[in-house]
């Protein structure tokens, strides 16, 4: 019969079959278009024209004909999504059984461990803020020092030689610091429009961070501890009140200097506040304060048994375990900071590097003085945007050796040494580097590299290091080693500890392999883990449960008492369900290591991943006046620069919707440049 042979027209390409051949699988897109209830429309030979790929369309066809699929050139994902449109429901199993065989939900070899999410402490009853009428400590009386309180450079230096000033602290149990090359994030005008932005979930993890065996996680309006023992592996231990504000920032101290307490301290920080607690090991807790510092808490973390609170208009918040003292000290405006033994390092805007002694910090209580003391001045006088402590191995013949590394606005990367025959005259200038054109944003000297990321989509460089009995060596010297990028686009949006929580790294010991962590998009299940040293992949980390990762941190965490135990390096990844999931990065690097020596792996993400990824996105060109500097406008903390100044870049972000686009009248907070065309990335 004539009818019985159907033609069809599949994105330009004809097809011929029988009416049996398509309507055998009942309610799917053949029986409805045939029987006429949807429309149909034809082309210019009368054969009813499908808008589809049609290659994809011949294997689906081959399946109704034979019941067989062939998958030798087609992409299973791609297959299941055609065969699920068409509504062929026999062929859309088989594809689904055959993708849920290679994920699975324990996950691969990586995967260490699953944490299932608290239960959320309820809201106070009483409905009213304690925001304003909680009782904080009195901060009276904080001063600038007279040393940093002018912009000039005629700052007095400390008599002390720096070699004896940064030595390792006293207690072999110190928290091993992770460079803070990190720019401290420009959030001030984000406080005002965006306090309750990403939180109507109250179980979305917000940020991750670990000391020794514990664990802090932070939730929109409570914060929680995990402890991890050898038998029992980890456990809840405590869960924080219901907190009004947003938690913004979080930080742990599970090894406090103090015999007569030696319980954990965890603190929070909401806007102008921090909140202190001691915990016990068994989860009981005892709120220690609440302490104002009267501008928003930018970065917050703990030396020793010293609480630092750090803000970028130039602010430091100190409390001591010991003395159990709140003070505040005014400094020049921060733009990065580091930490080294005892000691805080901070970049600041007048192209100064200030260093602060805590070990000194009960004694100077009287007169109300952190002995914030000028360090180095850049040649130039470019602002310090990051910065990079390395403490060389004491040693009976060169004493201490320190070397700092550090990034300027400009682009600019320097390295300064402290040599032990001149000790006295300060850190001297022993190599510069002009490679980037845009602003630094991250610089990490460690043993065998340095590397640096400029803020154009997180471009690195990296140079190898010669080192003569530890010590840094002009022979050969640095020699460059890789350049990459690290894409990370950022919600234009963003909630406050967004930048906190996915920061791109390096992490690591200085004298170990470092990685970065490349988080494509904000909401994304799945993390790219890479050498710091050459970009080179070392894996590709996807959430067990197709949850997104809204946060990460890596952290070692200590061997078992067993014999021949070592510490393990851990990537915490926290959830927007809630959880926490666990992946062990030191069986990572030596697998990469075994495998895959002589060859050459890939690096970030492929075309194809890359696309995938920006499936959820919608790139698109605007004439908005308002572009932002890429890749991260919370990452830098630098003056906007004039039209056509160097140094200056933009491209994409992402934006809820259109109608949220940002408008004009930008602060000199954003730190955006005014030009007439850029990218935006919108969800969809």
């Amino acid at each position: 019969m004539p009818g019985d042979v159907i033609h069809l027209d599949v994105g330009g390409k004809r097809f011929s079959t029988s009416r049996h051949t398509l309507t055998w699988i009942p309610d799917s897109f053949f029986t409805s278009m045939l029987s006429g209830r949807i429309s149909s429309q034809m082309d210019e030979t009368g054969a009813i024209f499908i808008d589809r790929d049609p290659v994809i369309f011949s294997v689906i066809l081959n399946f109704m004909r034979t019941k067989e699929v062939d998958l030798g050139n087609v992409d299973i994902s791609a297959l299941r999504h055609e065969a699920e449109f068409f509504g062929i429901t026999p062929l859309v199993r088989r594809l689904t059984l055959c993708e849920d065989l290679e994920h699975a939900s324990c996950g691969d070899v990586l995967f260490h461990g699953y944490l299932n999410p608290p239960e959320p402490p309820l809201p106070t009853q009483s409905p009213e803020k304690k925001r304003h009428s909680t009782p904080v400590v009195d901060v009276s009386g904080a001063r600038s020092p007279s040393n940093i309180s002018r912009h000039d450079d005629q700052s007095p230096r400390s008599q002390r030689p720096l070699s004896e000033m940064c030595r390792s602290p006293q207690s072999s149990e110190q928290e091993r610091v992770r460079p803070a090359s990190e720019v401290l994030p420009s959030h001030s005008h984000i406080q005002k429009t965006h306090t309750h932005h990403g939180h109507d979930d109250p179980l979305k993890v917000t940020m991750v961070r670990g000391h020794h065996n514990w664990l802090c996680v932070a939730y929109p309006h409570f914060v929680c501890c995990f402890r991890m023992k050898d038998t029992a592996g980890w456990q809840l231990r405590w869960t924080s009140p219901y907190m009004d504000d947003l938690v913004e920032r979080v930080a742990i101290n599970a090894k406090v200097l103090n015999p007569d307490n030696p319980k954990k301290m965890v603190a929070a920080a909401m806007g102008n506040f921090i909140q202190l607690w001691s915990v016990a090991d068994d989860g009981s807790s005892r709120e220690i304060g609440k302490f104002g510092l009267n501008v928003s808490v930018d970065s917050l973390f703990f030396i020793g048994s010293q609480l630092v609170a750090l803000s970028q208009t130039g602010k430091v918040g100190v409390w001591h375990a010991m003395t159990q003292h709140w003070q505040i000290q005014d400094v020049v405006p921060v733009s990065s900071y580091d930490k080294a033994g005892s000691f805080l390092l901070l970049g600041c805007e007048n192209g100064s590097i200030y260093y602060i002694d805590m070990q000194k910090f009960p004694l100077r209580m009287k007169d109300n003085d952190l002995l914030v003391t000028e360090l180095y001045k850049d040649p130039s006088g470019d602002m310090v945007t990051a910065l990079s402590v390395y403490l060389t191995p004491k040693t009976s013949i060169s004493g201490n050796w320190i070397e700092i590394a550090y990034g300027t606005s400009s682009g600019t990367v320097r390295v300064i040494v402290q040599h032990p025959e001149t000790v006295g005259s300060g850190p001297q200038l022993f190599q510069t580097f002009t490679v980037h054109r845009s602003p630094i944003t991250k610089v990490m000297l460690s043993e065998k590299h340095l590397v640096s990321v400029c803020s154009e989509y997180n471009h690195v460089r990296t140079w190898s290091v010669t080192r003569f009995r530890g010590m840094i060596s002009t022979q050969p010297g640095s020699t460059p080693l890789a350049s990459f990028k690290i894409v990370s686009l950022e919600d234009v949006d963003p909630i406050v500890s967004y930048s906190a929580s996915n920061d791109i790294g390096p992490y690591g010991e200085q004298d170990d392999q470092q990685v970065f962590i490349q988080k494509v998009v904000p909401e994304t299940s799945q993390l790219f883990i890479r050498l710091s040293s050459n970009g080179q992949r070392v894996c590709v980390i996807k959430s067990v449960d197709s949850s997104n990762v809204t946060g990460f941190c890596v952290h070692e965490c200590e061997g078992s008492n067993r014999m021949g135990s070592r510490p393990r390096r851990y990537l915490f990844t926290g959830h927007s369900n809630g959880a926490i999931q666990m992946w062990d990065l030191t069986t990572a690097l030596d697998k990469m290591i075994k495998s895959d020596q002589g060859t050459v792996k890939d690096g970030g993400p492929t075309a194809k991943e890359l696309v995938k990824l920006l499936e959820q996105c919608d790139l698109s060109s605007s004439r908005s006046p308002t572009p932002c500097v890429s890749p991260s406008p919370s990452m830098m903390n630098i003056t906007p620069c004039h039209p056509g100044q160097q140094g200056q870049t933009t491209g994409p972000w992402i934006m809820q919707s259109e109608a949220e686009n940002v408008g004009e009248g930008a602060t000199a907070g954003d730190y955006m440049e005014t030009v007439e065309t850029d990218t935006q990335v919108t969800r969809i």
